[in-house]
């Protein structure tokens, strides 16, 4: 396959390299690979700490700014970042008011995560976690015991970011962040196979003709593979298995999600069909999001992720952001 890379083993490095180019409001330590916001440590604020794979961009450095988190961890592809680099994120950006770490559930996450917890504490910082657990495909993965942490991971870093923003403690900012998390469900499908740069060459076999459903963001099998459907199709299957969990009473915020390699056009054309789904379901709309936001390399599919908000979330999701990737109100 070809890739618009140098060598696989550089390829963090160089991206990472870019990224502080392209964005001098962030402070990019390439050699430690933390990515932090230029203005950390903001005086009485709780800071957001988050990270995982590389592979996944934007998630999470394009997250880093404010109304977002304040540092990201970025891995080897598809591969957790390792304790020191979240225990030197979280003292670079904590003011005395406390570090949030947002952590997908993944075992390797999960895993170096606590571990980082525990030696920030032995160095005075107070860590609180959140686990991100909101994909309804399947219940336990090649990555993963429990659910995967997919598309909810915006959610929760968007609106407890924005909670920290407002100056909420600790206590506060982790508890919405729990509540974005328990009020989201997600749903991924691909057209086609992620290819890694150290193989090379996909890393499951997806014949022309059909699709898997219920994939996970490293690609990971979904629950069934199905001949090729029409976008209004897997709009009704996808948006009806979140629904079936889901089961939201009030308003809800979209994310249509491509998975990086399926152009806009598409991802607008399935979000008018998600948006056809909700309504036939009445469910009501309050925030749609379409584009590229948590991707897996060069995978060719989709995912909907539906959170239910209150007048409170709502708020907090519409409050300023200004990240590398999503930025309103400012």
């Amino acid at each position: 396959m070809k890739m618009l890379i140098n060598v696989p083993e550089t390829v963090v490095a160089d991206a990472l390299r870019g990224m502080a180019a392209a964005h001098p409001e962030l402070t990019v330590d390439v050699e430690n690979r933390v990515v932090v916001r230029r203005d950390a440590p903001v005086a009485g604020k709780v800071a957001l700490v988050s990270g995982g794979g590389s592979g996944h961009e934007p998630l999470h450095a394009g997250f880093v700014g404010p109304g977002m988190l304040s540092a990201a961890c970025p891995g080897e592809v598809f591969t957790s970042p390792v304790p020191d680099q979240m225990v030197r994120a979280a003292a670079a950006v904590d003011s005395g008011a406390g570090v949030l770490f947002v952590v997908k559930n993944y075992t390797g996450d999960v895993l170096n995560f606590e571990m980082a917890a525990e030696l920030a504490e032995d160095e005075g910082i107070q860590v609180v976690q959140v686990l991100v657990n909101d994909d309804v495909a399947v219940t336990d993965s090649l990555y993963t015991a429990g659910r995967r942490g997919t598309g909810a991971t915006l959610f929760v870093e968007k609106i407890a970011g924005a909670a920290a923003d407002e100056g909420a403690p600790l206590d506060r900012v982790a508890a919405v962040a729990r509540r974005v998390n328990e009020s989201s469900r997600s749903f991924g499908v691909a057209l086609g196979a992620v290819t890694t740069p150290a193989k090379g060459s996909p890393t499951f076999d997806l014949p022309p003709g059909e699709l898997e459903l219920g994939i996970g963001i490293h690609g990971e099998p979904g629950r069934e593979r199905r001949p090729m459907m029409t976008s209004r199709e897997i709009a009704d299957f996808a948006v009806d298995t979140v629904l079936e969990d889901l089961r939201p009473t009030g308003p809800v915020i979209v994310l249509v999600n491509g998975m990086g390699a399926t152009p806009l056009l598409e991802l607008y054309g399935f979000g008018a069909e998600v948006q056809r789904v909700l309504s036939e379901r009445g469910v009501v709309a309050a925030r749609t999001l379409v584009g590229n936001y948590v991707t897996s390399l060069d995978m060719v599919g989709c995912s909907v992720t539906l959170c239910q908000v209150d007048e409170e979330l709502l708020r907090l999701w519409d409050a300023p952001v200004q990240t590398p990737a999503l930025r309103w109100g400012r």
